[in-house]
């Protein structure tokens, strides 16, 4: 995993644990609430990636905030996919602007009968 995942990951983790004490919860009674155990739950809240994703997205449910999980990797974020959408346009609007100039060439040609 790149470190700045782990890191990521471990924030998210900590800050889940936050939640958790801030609301008074034992660790019993949000695994129990999580649907795992106590173990899980710790690991969870280290950032272990080995916890899996329905863990995490339960424990945003809890506190409200499972609805900024779609918005992690909405298309309209994805520099990625955007930068490549981007170099794609300018390919084909390179091949369309050849094929136009080709075309011009083709009609400039005077026809010899």
């Amino acid at each position: 995993m790149p470190p700045a995942a782990a890191q990521a990951l471990r924030a998210l983790g900590e800050n889940l644990a936050i939640a958790r004490v801030r609301r008074r919860e034992s660790q019993r009674a949000w695994a129990k609430r999580l649907g795992c155990s106590v173990p899980t739950l710790i690991r969870m809240e280290r950032g272990d990636p080995g916890v899996g994703a329905g863990i995490y997205t339960t424990a945003l449910w809890l506190i409200g905030r499972v609805g900024a999980l779609a918005d992690v990797a909405a298309p309209g974020s994805d520099r990625g996919a955007l930068e490549s959408d981007v170099r794609d346009a300018l390919k084909r609007r390179a091949v369309r602007s050849a094929a136009s100039a080709e075309a011009r060439l083709a009609r400039q040609k005077p026809t010899h009968e």
